[in-house]
């Protein structure tokens, strides 16, 4: 493009003569300057709105996202509670562990994104207590002495 630009004055040199080339030139600086300055404007416009695009899209896929990781979170957390009322007449000790604080913390996990220590501790000693009740439960009782 430079050398189009030079190309073309060095013809209007030979035509003009180099004042009036001078005048000519000193005549287009201010619409060149223009011409500039909008070019500019465009570009930038034209990467502001690439940027927004992309802004855009990223809260599209976050937004996706999120309505999957709830609905997962409702799945999971309506097959716990009804897991958990079907085992409830046969093994109770299962039925705490499936609609305890395990259903809590898994929902939690899924909607909230994120889980604490507390919850995986309140986890750990349900599942603890449901257990020794079930062991406890299923011993056969000691025949009663003669």
């Amino acid at each position: 493009m430079l050398s189009a630009a030079m190309n073309i004055a060095a013809q209007w040199g030979q035509v003009l003569g180099p004042e009036k080339l001078d005048i000519a030139l000193k005549g287009l600086e201010p619409q060149l300057k223009r011409e500039h300055l909008l070019r500019v404007r465009q570009l930038d416009m034209k990467m502001a709105s690439e940027e927004r695009a992309a802004c855009e899209k990223r809260e599209e896929r976050a937004h996706r996202r999120h309505m999957a990781d709830l609905m997962a979170g409702t799945v999971v957390s309506i097959a716990m509670l009804g897991a958990g009322v079907f085992v409830a007449t046969t093994s109770w000790w299962l039925s705490v562990m499936l609609c305890g604080p395990s259903l809590l913390a898994l929902a939690k996990i899924f909607v909230l994104r994120r889980s604490d220590a507390g919850d995986m501790k309140a986890v750990a000693m349900a599942g603890q207590t449901s257990v020794n009740a079930a062991s406890q439960a299923q011993r056969s009782p000691e025949p009663p002495p003669p």
